[in-house]
Formats: C-alpha cells, structure tokens, sequence
C-alpha cells in the first residue's frame, strides 16, 4: 500500500519561513519522481515544483521561483519543500505526489492527505 505523509505546515507570518517534509512508504522511493502541487481556497489545485528520482533535476512554478527549494533524501524515503519569504497568497493545502514517469505533463498517480499552511499579513 502507497503512502505519502506530508508534515510541517502551520501558521506563518508573510516573510517567514517554513519546511515542508513528505514521507514516503509501499513503493521504491528512488525510483518515482516526486512533485509538490497546493490548491488555496476556492482555486484549482496547482503545481508548486517537482524532482528527478535522482534529485539530478528539479522544476517549479514562476510564482515560487526563487523562493521555495525542493530537495529529497533517497536513504529516507522523503522529499522536502524549503520555503521561504512566505506571502499570503502561499496560503493553501500543500500535497505530495508521486509517479515513475511524471515530467513535462506533471501527471502524477500517488497523492498524500496534504498539509495546511497559512501565512498572515
């Protein structure tokens, strides 16, 4: 069974900073390439940034360019999101995802429950 736990959201003030940590079970880690997408209230969801299975490549969205890091840990089945100089409009559900094959499409098969992270002005 596929599991992907997502942890560390919370409250932040904007410029702030926070960590994002998604763990990882019942497939072989280093082998998926693993995405982080949010959906804010009312909106669609939308992708935030993806890694290579090697963490060789990465990818992200314009509007966290500069700001967000993600990284990953293959020995610890985990992918992380560093993210930084938070805004408001970051707030929003954060999920992970995962999928052997996902790139240029950002089609992923394996969801987590997704974590809240809110950023006051």
């Amino acid at each position: 069974q596929v599991q992907l736990v997502e942890s560390g959201g919370g409250l932040v003030q904007a410029g702030g900073s926070l960590k994002l940590s998604c763990v990882v079970s019942g497939l072989t880690f280093s082998t998926y390439n693993m995405g982080w997408f949010r959906q804010a209230p009312g909106k669609e969801r939308e992708f935030v940034a993806q890694i290579w299975r090697d963490g060789g490549s990465t990818d992200y969205a314009e509007s966290v360019k500069g700001r967000f890091s993600i990284a990953r840990d293959n020995a610890k089945n985990t992918v992380y999101l560093q993210m930084n100089s938070l805004t408001p409009e970051d707030t929003a559900d954060y999920y992970c995802a995962a999928d052997r094959t996902a790139w240029i499409h950002r089609q992923y098969d394996y969801w987590g429950q997704g974590t809240r992270v809110t950023v006051s002005s």
